[in-house]
């Protein structure tokens, strides 16, 4: 111990001697001034750097580390936890070792794992990729969703409010319903509605009392036989709303409804020897010219001093001063020309005759075309078009086609068509040749500046032909343009094409409705969800077309629907609509639209006089009697339609089963109905009314079985149940004195009580 102290002391006194020895050979610096330590203060130092060390029990090797990275000037604390978030990760060369021997194989190697990590790469983006689109699809479902169902709930807020409060009590219905019907107020009001002002209504109930108030008149006057336009009644309705918010759309709904009714032709006359089809045809073409003429008053009024139309009022005189403004940078025009010779005007015969037609002055145009040198070839052919509807004989076909045929050959030096476009249009118009019109679109593509201008042309020019005889074809093999040419024209776009993705929703089915698509515009319009209620419009609109009885005619281009397919498609629109005005309880107003859609299988108007065929007659029938039934169910149904007394003489019932027959086996029916799903009560009451009271006490006994059973059994509701069954026997016992089959009746009582004793006894005994 003591040698090894001794070494201690000597090795210390060599490092004193050899630091004082450094000490005195450096020299001073003014970056690093002196420093003087005592052996305690450095025995303090070196003991606070051991206690900054991460583990004190460190090895030799990991000091000595440490102490390597200081002098470096790297923090030891911050390398230890990079190194513990420090990961691992596999390259394609670990996990398949190179055993290339070439350069050549090296790289083919290289290739093959870069492949390989590209790939896998792809499927891991593809997997991320459809991963985000799955959610933003059930985001954008769980957001349709949600739309659909506040939409629903803001219809059934949306309608007529009832009178009759939700009771439990059938008896207490009964008498509401029954202030309801008596009060004249309510008779001469909106079906079923509280009277409350339009004022102080939201336009959605506005809309809805006001339609349904047509709907009422409509089946009063059916019912009666009188004439009612029903188009142009609910365009009045909608009219006194005072809703007329375009917000920059072209299309309105007081422009689908006047067109509505120009189709329907309920505001003009049509030629009687057309078909229906041709007849819609031509009623869509008038309100596109009402349109029109709309348009030249407007642009006139806001050009009064180009216009210079003066004190002249007439149909030549505004298309003239609309000229004027269309064509104030091509100089003077021939009609205010006062001498031609000083400067030759500019020749709008063509001009005045193509607009006169456009906004529906036929004869204007006749008298144009006959007053004038340019057009005096052209005159005779206008004249047939207009004396026939549009339906020239082949003869005048084949000579404007030609003369068609022969404008396209004219061309100038520069090889441009040396003709008037308007005279083109109005020859190709005239000829209603297919290959013509395409070929007059397909050369001018910009000849018309609106939608409605080109629906016009091939409105006008469509020709109604029978298979029989589409074979008939004008010179070099043409074929006449059809409504179907047109429908499936149009039914090339989709429908964001025309409502500009949302902008302007109403043009789409305006369109479908020009090009008489009349089912498939209703069906899109009950679709479009919008605070405007447009939905409730494609209803009443369904009405309209079901009540004329025109959905037989045109389906649509690519819609090969029957007959009954096509008036059922509609009828279920009206059904659900009415089942509505069931669910708030307003069994009248719901009763308006069942008839309605009944009515709608049936054929529209002729299924009220009978004049319908066997099959449409029996499907309004059946669907009647469904849609009765369903009231009839209902609390207040048997008020409703059997009325206070009686087997339906007093209530609506009769309004639509005249038959006392009729009105016999079906409430019969309906009793049995009753019976199927336990509503016995209805079926007793229901059984009275008609005079069956053995089919009543048969039921009457079997219920009162079935109760003296469950009193025996001990249930509490046995005792009350018992005691209103007899009381209801009681009751036909004293109704069937007033019969005068009152021996078979008063045998049947008797055996009916002696069953019933027999049956409570057999209960008591098994109890």
């Amino acid at each position: 111990m003591a040698g090894t102290s001794e070494q201690d002391m000597s090795g210390w006194t060599d490092l004193l001697h050899s630091s004082t020895k450094l000490l005195e050979q450096a020299a001073p610096s003014a970056q690093f001034p002196p420093l003087q330590r005592n052996l305690d203060q450095l025995e303090a130092l070196s003991k606070k750097l051991k206690a900054k060390s991460l583990r004190t029990d460190a090895p030799t090797q990991s000091i000595a580390a440490t102490r390597l990275l200081a002098r470096e000037g790297i923090n030891a604390e911050q390398l230890a936890r990079d190194l513990k978030s420090f990961e691992l990760k596999t390259v394609f060369e670990d996990v398949f070792p190179a055993e290339a021997t070439t350069v050549e194989e090296y790289l083919q190697q290289v290739h093959e794992m870069a492949m390989v990590s590209a790939i896998q790469e792809a499927q891991k983006d593809s997997l991320r990729s459809f991963n985000d689109y799955m959610l933003k699809v059930l985001e954008e479902d769980w957001q349709k969703e949600k739309r659909d169902f506040l939409q629903s709930l803001s219809r059934i807020s949306a309608l007529p409010r009832t009178n009759a409060i939700e009771t439990s009590s059938g008896g207490t219905r009964s008498g509401q319903i029954a202030s309801v019907a008596s009060s004249p107020q309510a008779s001469s009001g909106p079906i079923g509605m509280e009277l409350v002002p339009l004022a102080n209504m939201p336009i959605l109930e506005k809309k809805a009392s006001a339609y349904a108030e047509v709907v009422k008149n409509l089946n009063n006057a059916r019912e009666h036989g009188l004439q009612f336009k029903p188009a142009t009644a609910f365009k009045n309705a909608y009219d006194s709303l005072g809703h007329e918010a375009s917000g920059g759309k072209s299309v309105n709904m007081q422009k689908m409804w006047h067109l509505i009714q120009t189709l329907m032709g309920e505001n003009s006359t049509f030629q009687r020897n057309l078909s229906r089809k041709m007849s819609l045809v031509i009623g869509a073409r008038r309100h596109l010219e009402w349109g029109h003429e709309k348009y030249i008053m407007d642009t006139i009024q806001s050009h009064p001093a180009q216009a210079a139309l003066g004190g002249a009022v007439g149909n030549l005189q505004r298309v003239r001063a609309f000229l004027r403004i269309r064509l104030r940078d091509y100089g003077v025009l021939d009609f205010d020309a006062g001498d031609a010779r000083r400067q030759p005007p500019v020749d709008t015969t063509w001009q005045q005759i193509y607009f006169c037609l456009r906004t529906g002055y036929y004869d204007e145009a006749r008298n144009i075309a006959l007053s004038s040198r340019a057009s005096q070839q052209f005159a005779p052919l206008l004249t047939e078009w207009i004396n026939t509807g549009g339906i020239v004989p082949p003869e005048i076909a084949a000579a404007a086609s030609e003369e068609c045929e022969k404008m396209l050959r004219m061309v100038d030096r520069v090889g441009r068509g040396a003709y008037d476009k308007k005279k083109l249009l109005l020859y190709a118009l005239v000829s209603g040749s297919r290959r013509q019109i395409d070929r007059l679109l397909r050369d001018l593509p910009t000849l018309f500046n609106t939608i409605e201008d080109f629906l016009w042309f091939k409105l006008s020019a469509v020709r109604d032909f029978h298979g029989g005889t589409s074979a008939v074809v004008l010179n070099e093999g043409s074929a006449p343009y059809s409504l179907e040419d047109l429908q499936a024209y149009l039914n090339k776009f989709e429908p964001s094409y025309y409502t500009k993705n949302g902008k302007d929703p109403l043009v789409y089915p305006y369109v479908l409705l020009l090009s008489i698509q009349l089912l498939k515009a209703v069906l899109h319009l009950s679709k479009e969800v919008a605070d405007e209620g447009y939905d409730i419009d494609a209803v009443h609109m369904a009405i309209v077309l079901a009540d004329h009885g025109v959905l037989s005619e045109v389906a649509g281009a690519g819609q090969k629907l029957g007959i009954m397919d096509a008036y059922a498609e509609v009828s279920s629109i009206i059904r659900q609509y009415g089942s509505t005005y069931l669910r708030r309880g307003n069994l009248l107003g719901a009763l308006e639209y069942y008839a309605q859609a009944a009515a709608a299988v049936g054929g529209g108007e002729v299924s009220w006089t009978g004049r319908g065929n066997v099959d449409q007659q029996r499907q309004r029938s059946l669907m009647l009697k469904q849609l009765l039934t369903e009231l009839l169910l209902r609390d207040g149904g048997i008020y409703l339609l059997l009325g206070p007394r009686g087997a339906g003489e007093e209530g609506e019932l009769v309004r639509f089963l005249n038959d006392f027959r009729v009105r016999q086996q079906f409430l019969l029916e309906a009793a049995r109905q009753c019976q199927e799903a336990g509503l016995y009560d209805k079926s007793i009451e229901i059984q009275k009314r008609v005079g069956a009271f053995s089919m009543a006490l048969d039921t009457i006994n079997k219920c009162l079985s079935e109760a003296i059973c469950a009193l025996s059994r001990g249930r509490l509701d046995g005792e009350s149940r018992t005691a209103g069954l007899i009381h209801s026997g009681n009751e036909i016992l004293e109704t069937y004195k007033y019969y005068p089959d009152v021996r078979a009746l008063g045998y049947y009582i008797q055996f009916s009580r002696e069953r019933s004793c027999f049956r409570a006894r057999n209960c008591v005994e098994t109890a």
